[in-house]
């Protein structure tokens, strides 16, 4: 049964803000970092899953796969583009100061375009008149936290075979691990 008690307090809460503390959190930035370059994750994605996950809630699969194309074209349109090229110039940049500042905001508009995104994410999941439809309640043990974000971001283990070659699978094991270690655990309401 969908407890209404757990969306009001997610109503509550700020899905950048989650982000922006729990990206800080120690091997965080590190972990996301494995998963976006050596398995596809979209990091934003990642972060719903993770904001979600402390309020006992979780995206029903169906509802999941629908607004997974639009934030994946968000992401593939704008802020891959900006990360691309970002990322092109670090090598002119290091004796380039003009170079380098426009890499500086090509970083800025970056961040931007995810912040973006996870507040497209923050209001499609808000959205009052269907939020039954959307979320379920997230029922799992602290020790099953790594497998059920492999599972909200690959669907299943064979997903994850198919996605990431043979060794690169473990690295992506130790950073979902890692992240699992640093989310935390909801709270039942009382």
């Amino acid at each position: 049964m969908f407890d209404s008690n757990r969306l009001q307090r997610l109503q509550q809460a700020s899905l950048w803000d989650f982000a922006l503390a729990f990206y800080a959190q120690p091997g965080v930035e590190q972990a996301c970092l494995v998963l976006q370059d050596r398995a596809g994750v979209d990091v934003c994605e990642l972060l719903v899953h993770g904001w979600l996950y402390q309020y006992g809630l979780q995206i029903m699969p169906d509802a999941l796969a629908v607004e997974r194309k639009a934030s994946n074209h968000w992401q593939q349109s704008v802020t891959a583009v900006l990360r691309q090229l970002r990322r092109e110039l670090k090598p002119q940049a290091v004796n380039n100061g003009a170079v380098a500042q426009l890499r500086k905001t090509l970083q800025q508009a970056e961040l931007q375009a995810e912040r973006e995104n996870l507040q497209r994410w923050q209001q499609w999941i808000l959205q009052a008149s269907t939020h039954k439809q959307r979320l379920t309640n997230c029922a799992i043990s602290q020790h099953d936290v790594a497998q059920w974000l492999q599972d909200r971001l690959f669907f299943d283990a064979l997903a994850l075979e198919q996605v990431v070659v043979q060794p690169e699978r473990e690295k992506v094991r130790e950073a979902l691990n890692r992240l699992a270690t640093q989310l935390d655990r909801y709270e039942r309401p009382r």
